[in-house]
């Protein structure tokens, strides 16, 4: 295995010089390209299967829920089979188990109306994506120098939230009126296998595309990903903290809409429009904290701009309202800090798998993204068990201690790569 501190790089290019490896340029091109494919379907289908295959509102839930089961299974699994098969192989068997499943989805659940068929090859298809964006992730991590590796994960988060949903969403807004809903399904399906052959054909250094675990290890690979919860605590504390990241955000999801349409009185209109002005501050801030935490240092970026940020953004995006009414920009700009904060947690991605020898890299980052893929699941299990919307108060207070309590564990985490030791 080749040892990239000891790579000599000169005359640096253009895209090394914004933190954006120049090696591995057409595989962040390609996860743009596959994400705005798998994002394409990310505000429509639930209202698709109901009113045009007859699904049940419960059904059609039950389906996206599926869904998320075999996408935590595949975030988990991502980092692992990297270290066995290589990241490169990984991210083929993603981008074939999408294409496959979603061709089954609408050839025979769809369009011959079998709706077991439907839910079956939708959950399976979960797999796909976290293959293939948590594969390039791992690959990601082995290839880039250390001084360069939060900026790198900055430009992977930025061109996955991009894709999903933002471009994706807004690719369906046209195309849906345009062609229809089925078609869109289908150029959805087009821009995956487009993106997966940009990013598997185009990276032509392959150095560390290759298995990372030893010969015959392939058992003792998956063994290691579950003793590393034990065996490397460092690296549990770095999965709670990224857990915390993300689940007060999911379980805005549920609650945000009825407080500030109901609550506060803005508009449906006016809601989506702070929502899409937020979560776009968010996407380019996950450029800037990348490039900050190679200055910075990692872990002060992710305790400071991360944790504490996003702990006083969730006191403002519920308190400002609350007492000035539907005022749109100052309720933008509260939930902007918010929606940026969570961003600062983007060189937890680089820090994670630091704590650990090359080798238990790719578990690191497969526990790294089973707490990515719960989040998903806490944050609306969270919202039921304490009340829903009626309990919104207390939910915000829940996060902010969620967020503090990130802060003070970010204490244990320690890398001698981490620009700011």
């Amino acid at each position: 295995m080749n040892d990239i501190s000891q790579v000599k790089i000169t005359s640096p290019s253009f895209l090394d010089r914004i933190g954006l490896p120049a090696h591995l340029f057409p595989g962040f091109l390609g996860l743009l390209l596959f994400m705005i494919g798998d994002g394409v379907e990310s505000n429509y289908l639930s209202p698709f299967l109901v009113d045009n295959q007859g699904f049940s509102e419960g059904s059609a839930a039950l389906t996206i829920s599926l869904y998320g089961v075999f996408a935590t299974i595949g975030s988990w699994f991502a980092g692992t089979l990297s270290a066995v098969l290589g990241p490169r192989k990984v991210m083929l068997i993603g981008a074939v188990n999408w294409v496959v499943f979603e061709a089954i989805f609408l050839g025979i659940g769809v369009h011959a109306d079998v709706h077991w068929v439907a839910v079956a090859s939708y959950a399976i298809r979960g797999i796909g994506y976290p293959f293939f964006a948590y594969a390039f992730l791992v690959w990601i991590n082995l290839a880039t120098p250390a001084h360069q590796r939060g900026s790198s994960v900055g430009w992977f988060w930025f061109a996955f939230g991009a894709g999903l949903p933002t471009l994706g969403s807004l690719l369906a807004s046209f195309t849906i009126p345009m062609i229809g809903e089925i078609p869109t399904f289908w150029l959805g399906t087009a821009l995956i296998i487009i993106g997966a052959s940009v990013a598997l054909l185009g990276i032509r250094d392959l150095r560390h595309a290759g298995p990372v675990a030893l010969k015959g290890s392939g058992f003792a690979g998956f063994k290691n990903a579950l003793t590393i919860v034990w065996h490397r605590p460092r690296v549990t504390a770095g999965a709670i903290v990224r857990l915390v990241n993300t689940t007060p955000n999911f379980a805005l999801f549920v609650v945000a809409p009825f407080f500030f349409v109901h609550k506060v009185g803005f508009t449906q209109s006016e809601y989506l429009q702070i929502v899409t002005i937020v979560y776009t501050a968010n996407i380019f801030a996950n450029l800037a904290f990348g490039v900050l935490g190679d200055q910075f240092g990692w872990k002060r970026t992710v305790t400071w701009f991360g944790c504490v940020m996003s702990g006083i953004g969730i006191l403002l995006l519920y308190y400002v309202p609350l007492w000035i009414g539907p005022n749109f920009l100052l309720t933008a700009i509260c939930w902007a800090v918010f929606a940026i904060g969570l961003a600062g947690f983007v060189p937890l991605t680089a820090l994670v798998p630091a704590m650990v020898p090359a080798a238990e890299r790719a578990n690191a980052l497969a526990l790294y993204t089973l707490a990515a893929g719960l989040a998903a699941f806490l944050g609306p299990a969270l919202v039921a068990v304490v009340g829903g919307a009626e309990q919104m108060e207390l939910l915000i207070w829940i996060f902010a201690a969620m967020y503090l309590g990130g802060a003070l564990l970010c204490a244990y985490l320690s890398s001698a790569e981490d620009p700011g030791r």
